[in-house]
């Protein structure tokens, strides 16, 4: 077992080509968080990583004494812990439903992500097929709201732009006219600060 480093600064392990590293990624960027943030390859990671995570997996939040590996954790804590901007509703129910979102992303898009980044023929063509039905299907609900079901942006929004994000990468072509107020709020999202400074040099080569 190696020897664990103490860091005087919060540590962010991360994929610059993974989704659920960008989505925490895009947290950070948003609230304007001051953290040391290591790009990993996940095919040489650094020893270090076993020595904090028992699942040496990536995304890794490194806070002083506190490690966290799992990225819906990551980023509710960093929500709390950095409170401005926030991004769940102040409200329980409103709260409640934002979470529900990110479970149903979690569910339905994040697996065909997966299983697009993982293999190769049917699978992935099977897997490329349903995310984009998916996607065209909710569409609609931009046309009222300027955010994923909601007046603002929010960790719902997190865990869904790094994966439309991806889709040029993917072979995921839009039909224009039919999800045009998907495509005004991937404008305005793509254009936000806090996104553009998330982006990895990775995710910046994927369009």
């Amino acid at each position: 077992m190696g020897v664990v480093t103490k860091r005087s600064s919060m540590t962010y392990f991360s994929d610059g080509a993974d989704h659920y590293s960008h989505r925490v990624r895009i947290v950070l960027a948003e609230k304007g968080v001051t953290v040391d943030l290591l790009d990993i390859n996940p095919n040489n990671k650094p020893e270090e990583l076993a020595d904090l995570n028992p699942y040496n997996s990536l995304p890794t939040l490194l806070d002083r004494d506190l490690v966290l590996y799992e990225s819906k954790v990551m980023m509710e804590y960093l929500d709390e812990r950095f409170p401005h901007p926030p991004l769940l509703p102040v409200y329980p129910v409103a709260r409640a439903l934002s979470r529900l979102w990110v479970h149903r992303i979690e569910r339905e898009w994040s697996p065909l992500v997966d299983t697009l980044v993982a293999e190769e023929g049917k699978k992935a063509d099977k897997a490329r097929k349903e995310l984009r039905e998916s996607i065209i299907g909710v569409s609609p609900i931009f046309t009222d709201r300027p955010f994923f079901m909601s007046d603002e942006f929010s960790l719902v929004d997190c865990c869904v732009l790094p994966i439309l994000w991806r889709l040029p990468h993917f072979g995921i072509e839009l039909p224009e006219k039919q999800v045009k107020p998907l495509l005004d709020y991937m404008d305005r999202s793509f254009h936000r600060d806090g996104f553009i400074a998330s982006l990895s040099e990775a995710e910046r080569e994927m369009r």
